[in-house]
């Protein structure tokens, strides 16, 4: 009789500690979901379920049925349903500088540059903020 009881107990705690720990963990999520549906605003790059990166067009975070327009190249806007927003993407801190030449280029044979650290400023990629994102999005709603 005593072994039963024990058993009962053990069973009981262990239910409780279940109950909590899955409380917490909704609670979680649930800060989660609200932390992203604030973060997700027109011009604001995102991360998709299937791995693809763009950037919020349209987003209604209170009608998570509706779908929300990603733009995943300039003028390639896609339909994709609110909960397949993986995260946002955070911008990064580093700066991108560019190379600034203090020192000749060197010259062999054939018109070859010897100095592979000189980077020409074309060949790097336009990086957009959020702000020339939504401006240009605006102006390309408009023509349309």
């Amino acid at each position: 009789m005593p072994m039963e009881f024990l058993l009962f107990g053990l069973l009981a705690v262990l239910l409780i500690f279940m109950i909590f720990n899955t409380r917490k963990r909704t609670k979680q999520m649930k800060a989660e979901q609200e932390e992203k549906a604030t973060k997700t605003v027109p011009g604001v790059k995102v991360l998709l379920q299937g791995g693809i990166y763009g950037t919020i067009v349209a987003y209604d975070p209170e009608d998570l049925d509706s779908p929300a327009l990603v733009e995943i190249a300039p003028g390639t806007i896609i339909e994709v349903h609110s909960q397949a927003i993986l995260r946002i993407v955070e911008p990064k801190d580093a700066v991108i500088e560019e190379a600034v030449i203090d020192e000749p280029v060197a010259v062999v044979e054939n018109d070859v540059v010897a100095n592979d650290a000189v980077t020409n400023s074309t060949d790097a990629p336009a990086i957009e903020t959020t702000e020339e994102t939504r401006a240009r999005l605006e102006r390309d709603a408009d023509d349309k």
